[in-house]
């Protein structure tokens, strides 16, 4: 049993759903998948290097967790098989082959499946695999497979993607992945969709029937003093997708509301077409919405159902459950849990040339799910190439990227059969356009400790018309968990001097003149170093710290950059800094290293050397500049 202050890790993140409000500190989410290195649509080419007779489309360094998996193909093209190996051995631990995905143990539904596409003009269907399984591992992972993934005409399919955890360090609990688990437990939970998946927590209901509320008007459907837990919110209300009801939460007294969403999104359809559902909230065949999100308070809560329109609305009924404040205190405290929390919904609105924003979050947390809804001028008309981007605390690259708005939900070929769920995300709609996304990210949730950002295209490359809306939902704190103490900048006499810099086995500096991967065509111009030895430096930090981050901005026209860190002489274990990834085209590239507390805490400064180290075809390490956080 995992314990219940402790933030879940692996199988656990599934079947503690009661666990989602605890922040991650020491844990952060990053994608790598097929996307087009150029920025545009061309994004079936997916491959790190070729390891002997293996293509390589996933390889990190550090212990982690594996939290979803996307592959697309055509049912008469060669067959793949994937291959996983962990923690450095020499031989897969596990395989799988594209067609087994639902079938082969433990990737079995509701965990994984298929989903299969129209025709398309002759070209398909096309098939695409998916995976919520949790693949922990102490140490490392790499993927293979023994066909490469590129193409995207009949008889190719090289769509793909992973999403993951890096953990700062690991844990005696943090046991690599066999394919031996047990997922019973999350395979039950998983399976009744439309129910809790929480654990039972003693709680009692508040109950509202025949609500009437004004233009303008409002309606309190839950009022609480002190400690507790909002576990459920289940109602029967007309017109789920329409704008004009909204929900209102404020917790402890909080000048502004912590929530405040359209019940269509709240519920997890936008556009309400069709009733549809995922694990943590929807609308049940039998015309009940339900939101199982645990809303944690400390001192109050105060929800309010508000009018926006110009007629009245009826509502059938509204329940509410809530856990005492002993249940409650017993699971969360104030400030290791974060408060239930949305972004400022975004009205529908064109964005021209640039991704459309859909939320901003500021302060420390996590992000658990996103609604996101697009409007074409014609209908009919494909519009889900646009690839969502996510930047966290300020990266220019970003951590969460998709290969088109279909793959962010783990569907593929667009938006053309709605209603389509599974537990964790779907879409309704009209045939791909309109077209209203939902995902829930319960085990790969997007921790943030400064802000998060995430953006849509519209189109290919920012190139079509879209009226996009949407809103994100998220457990946050206002008080920001990253502090800036310290930059360099490699290449600049004064800042190197500062900073005491010198390098072993320097190979000299150049200028580059480049983007990065973040959907602009923006230039930015930069003198560095390389060395195929090591580099080292002194930097400032805070010394309350609860460890130190590092981002460096580095030329990725190569991949597979590694070097060890060492912090005032000693080696951090955990990981090596490792990127293995490559773009010869946007070569910028801001990747970021986390050092535990226990190599800086109480210290005022620190001596970094990173030592390189070679790998594949990479010959030296790269170094333009260095931003230093104090995580706080």
């Amino acid at each position: 049993m995992n314990d219940d202050r402790k933030p879940p890790r692996g199988i656990a993140s599934l079947e503690r759903f009661d666990l989602l409000p605890l922040l991650r500190d020491g844990v952060q989410v990053h994608y790598e998948g097929s996307i087009d290195k150029q920025g545009y649509n061309a994004d079936w080419d997916w491959l790190l290097y070729k390891d002997g007779d293996e293509f390589v489309i996933f390889d990190v360094d550090g212990p982690g967790c594996i939290y979803n998996f996307v592959q697309h193909r055509y049912p008469d093209s060669p067959e793949p098989t994937f291959r996983f190996y962990f923690d450095g051995e020499a031989s897969p631990r596990f395989e799988i082959k594209h067609s087994e995905f639902g079938m082969k143990a433990p990737f079995v539904a509701p965990l994984a499946g298929a989903y299969l596409g129209p025709e398309e003009g002759g070209r398909g269907p096309i098939r695409v695999v998916r995976s919520f399984v949790p693949m922990p591992y102490a140490r490392s992972c790499k993927i293979t497979t023994d066909i490469r993934l590129k193409g995207a005409a009949k008889g190719d399919g090289g769509w793909g993607h992973v999403v993951y955890h890096s953990y700062a360090e690991g844990d005696d609990d943090l046991i690599s992945f066999t394919g031996n688990e047990s997922y019973d437990r999350t395979i039950d939970i998983w399976t009744r969709v439309g129910e809790d998946p929480k654990p039972v927590m003693p709680s009692e209901a508040t109950a509202h029937r025949d609500l009437s509320i004004p233009p303008g008007g409002s309606a309190v459907v839950f009022e609480a003093q002190g400690a507790g837990c909002i576990v459920s919110m289940l109602a029967k209300t007309p017109g789920i997708g329409a704008n004009d009801l909204w929900i209102r939460a404020t917790w402890d007294g909080h000048e502004s509301p912590d929530l405040e969403s359209p019940i269509g999104a709240f519920f997890g359809n936008e556009l309400g077409i069709n009733a549809i559902g995922i694990l943590s909230h929807g609308t049940r065949a039998d015309g009940v919405s339900y939101n199982y999100f645990p809303m944690p308070f400390w001192r109050g809560a105060l929800v309010e159902l508000v009018n926006k329109g110009d007629k009245a609305v009826h509502i059938a009924s509204w329940d509410v459950r809530s856990a005492s404040a002993e249940s409650a205190l017993e699971r969360y405290s104030e400030g290791r849990a974060g408060y239930f929390r949305s972004s400022s919904y975004r009205e529908s609105r064109a964005t021209r040339g640039a991704d459309a924003v859909i939320g901003r979050i500021a302060g420390k947390g996590h992000m658990v799910a996103a609604q996101v809804t697009a409007f074409a001028r014609k209908p009919g008309t494909v519009s889900c190439e646009g690839d969502v981007r996510v930047y966290i605390d300020g990266i220019a690259t970003p951590q969460i990227e998709s290969d088109g708005s279909e793959s962010y939900v783990c569907y593929g070929w667009g938006f053309p059969t709605p209603p389509e769920t599974n537990p964790s995300s779907g879409y309704d709609g009209l045939p791909d356009n309109p077209w209203s996304m939902v995902r829930l990210c319960a085990g790969d949730c997007y921790p943030f400790r400064e802000q998060l950002v995430f953006g849509i295209e519209s189109g290919d490359y920012n190139n079509q018309y879209l009226r996009h809306s949407g809103i994100l939902f998220y457990y946050g704190v206002d008080a920001p968990g990253l502090l800036l103490t310290d930059e360099l900048d490699v290449g600049d006499r004064g800042s190197e001097e500062a900073h005491g810099y010198a390098a072993n086995g320097a190979r000299g500096g150049y200028s580059l003149e480049s983007g990065y991967e973040d959907g602009t065509r923006e230039l930015l111009k930069d003198t560095g170093r390389e060395t195929e030895g090591y580099s080292e430096f002194t930097v400032a930090i805070d010394p309350r710290n609860a460890g130190v981050r590092l981002r460096r901005r580095s030329d990725q026209i190569t991949g597979r950059q590694r070097a060890h860190v060492y912090v005032d002489g000693e080696r951090v274990e955990a990981r090596s800094w490792y990127f293995a990834d490559r773009n010869p085209y946007k070569r910028w590239l801001e990747d970021e290293f986390e050092i535990p507390s226990k190599y800086t805490a109480g210290k005022t400064d620190i001596t970094v050397r990173l030592a390189f180290e070679q790998e594949g075809e990479n010959r030296v390490w790269n170094e333009f500049y260095y931003w230093v956080y104090s995580l706080v």
